[in-house]
């Protein structure tokens, strides 16, 4: 088999029989998951807060911004976004972000999510790959400097991602995540372009296979 289309339709005929006991529309955002680690014990550790679904529906019907944590988040959701007219942004290449982290002693990370606060504000945030980024977002969530419409947050590692994602279930702010040391900014990516297919098939137009 060699076929792109083929080989993708074997695999997520693969997945389905991983997936199936799990309740739609939860059901698609892990099974996208799954196909973008190739691991089908992820499925148990992603945790999709009851409202996430429709926090995402109202950031995309209403335009609302799409703030990532770094650039291969951006890289990964962007096409897709873009087809909706949703913009996508990133501050961590910023030298003014990098100057600011460095006179700090800051992650970039951090101070990106700082100079994006007013876009995350009723938004979506994204954060992939830095566990400091969440954390600092979880930190002016609580204490209301701002408050996002959904967070995705699925940094990886070992030194703080357990502790951040767990930072964030406990938020009053809908999300999703993938709870311990798993992650990344594949994972995700392929949570936000979930999110936007069902929602494309719920109100908007139609979204090309991603």
């Amino acid at each position: 088999m060699t076929g792109p289309r083929a080989i993708e339709a074997k695999s997520m005929e693969i997945i389905e029989e991983v997936v199936k006991d799990y309740p739609f529309p939860e059901k698609e955002i892990i099974k996208r998951v799954v196909h973008a680690t190739g691991d089908p014990g992820l499925a148990g550790a992603v945790a999709v807060h009851p409202e996430a679904v429709r926090a995402a529906f109202a950031v995309f019907g209403g335009k609302k911004k799409i703030v990532t944590d770094v650039e291969m988040v951006r890289a990964g959701i962007r096409r897709l976004a873009g087809r909706f007219g949703l913009e996508v942004y990133c501050a961590v290449g910023d030298p003014e972000v990098a100057r600011e982290a460095r006179e700090q002693g800051l992650t970039r990370a951090m101070v990106a999510v700082r100079k994006l606060a007013g876009m995350i504000e009723g938004g979506l945030a994204v954060i992939g790959n830095a566990p400091t980024a969440l954390f600092e977002l979880v930190r002016m969530v609580s204490d209301g400097e701002l408050r996002p419409a959904l967070v995705v947050g699925t940094p990886v590692g070992f030194v703080g991602a357990a502790e951040a994602k767990r930072a964030l279930a406990g938020l009053d702010v809908p999300y999703v995540t993938v709870h311990g040391t798993k992650g990344g900014s594949a994972v995700a990516a392929s949570i936000v372009n979930a999110l936007l297919v069902l929602w494309s098939k719920e109100a908007g137009p139609p979204a090309r296979q991603f």
